[in-house]
């Protein structure tokens, strides 16, 4: 009864219950933030992770002028139903390099964190063309005047020396090879070795998609948001992928 009765008199008196109810958070925050400042990094590195490609950037930001974030999630919880239907969690590593990330709170679609190659890219030119056509049951707007947007990579260097900027680890070459790379992701009959080197098997240990995404001449919108939906969820081997105990 002692101890009730001096839980009563906090409760009873409202400046004594503000002052030992901000005690108790101030002391739950420091316990929680304190030791995020003595790790190096709070991000698990992942063996391929590695940045966006000129076109596959460009395609990114068309996905978010377009607002596919406001229907589609790219955030898998560790969740048995969400693992079953859209594949392994979702790593922090894997939008590290994402500014802004695309977790997304909302899905009138479904998640896109792991589409990259689950389907061809003629079914996503039928699918931004008009959506209905390969799922009956969609509300997705037709996107098909992205065919008919061409583009030149002109401003692709200054996009990325901004994302640089916030630490995205481009280096010197990529910067100084950024519309060439830009143009040869999407020409499969040009001389790419070279967006290989920087982006590729060697540098990160994955391959990436080279060819002609919208199934035109010219390359256009449509090319740019095919190449960064088909690579995402495919940077990470996750048949070999370990997490780290110690986080």
């Amino acid at each position: 009864m002692a101890i009730l009765d001096k839980h009563k008199v906090i409760e009873t008196h409202a400046t004594l219950l503000m002052v030992l109810s901000l005690i108790v958070v101030s002391i739950g925050g420091l316990v929680q933030i304190v030791p995020l400042f003595y790790l190096e990094n709070t991000i698990e590195k992942v063996e391929g992770v590695r940045p966006y490609t000129p076109l596959e950037l460009t395609g990114r930001d068309i996905y978010i002028r377009e607002g596919c974030y406001v229907c589609h999630s790219q955030m898998i919880r560790p969740m048995r139903d969400e693992v079953e239907r859209y594949g392994h969690y979702s790593l922090a590593a894997e939008s590290m390099y994402d500014h802004p990330f695309q977790w997304g709170s909302k899905r009138t679609g479904p998640d896109l964190a792991r589409v990259g190659g689950r389907y061809s890219d003629e079914w996503h030119q039928d699918h931004f063309t008009y959506a209905k056509a390969v799922v009956p049951e969609s509300v997705m707007p037709p996107y098909g005047f992205l065919f008919n947007k061409e583009i030149d990579g002109r401003y692709v260097q200054d996009v990325m020396k901004t994302h640089r900027f916030v630490g995205v680890p481009y280096s010197d070459e990529m910067m100084e090879n950024a519309l060439a790379d830009f143009t040869a992701q999407a020409d499969p009959d040009s001389d790419y070795d070279g967006l290989e080197e920087r982006y590729g098997e060697a540098a990160f240990g994955r391959a990436i998609n080279v060819r002609n995404f919208d199934g035109q001449p010219q390359l256009t919108e449509a090319d740019a948001l095919i190449a960064y939906i088909q690579v995402l969820g495919t940077m990470v081997d996750f048949s070999t992928f370990t997490p780290d105990a110690s986080r």
